[in-house]
């Protein structure tokens, strides 16, 4: 099942121009694969110094960590936070120059209500961006 950016709008918390990506292309109960194209805009909300550094790709794992959290959970996911990030690995120094279209991937490796570990990876034909392990903690209903 593929989700396009509106029904990922309604599954977290990100709105508008901070809404990341643009669709999730597949996911099971213990991965979600997630498309962008919006990384080399010139209006990128997260962009600085006419640049969107690599290091802003832990933002992309993160809404691909949200919206498999709402899917695995089956609800919309409120507020949570990314609790920390371990084992980062930044192979390029931005993004804005990539190709044209950013693959994130994310695999949970435990969690449940509460919380979240995943690993995660950013792609580009093929070409491993960067690549980690985040702890994702959920707020209580």
């Amino acid at each position: 099942m593929t989700l396009k950016a509106t029904a990922i709008g309604a599954l977290i918390p990100h709105a508008g121009a901070m809404c990341l990506l643009d669709e999730v292309v597949s996911w099971t109960e213990e991965e979600i694969v997630c498309s962008a194209t919006n990384h080399r805009a010139a209006d990128h909300p997260l962009r600085e110094d006419d640049r969107l550094p690599a290091v802003c790709g832990v933002e992309y794992a993160g809404q691909a960590m949200a919206v498999h959290g709402a899917l695995v959970l089956q609800r919309a996911v409120g507020a949570g936070f990314l609790a920390g990030v371990r084992e980062l690995k930044l192979h390029v120094d931005r993004l804005d120059n990539i190709g044209p279209t950013l693959i994130i991937e994310a695999r949970r490796l435990l969690g449940g209500n509460e919380g979240m570990v995943y690993e995660f990876k950013l792609r580009d034909a093929g070409k491993l961006l960067i690549s980690g392990r985040a702890t994702v903690a959920l707020r209580p209903d």
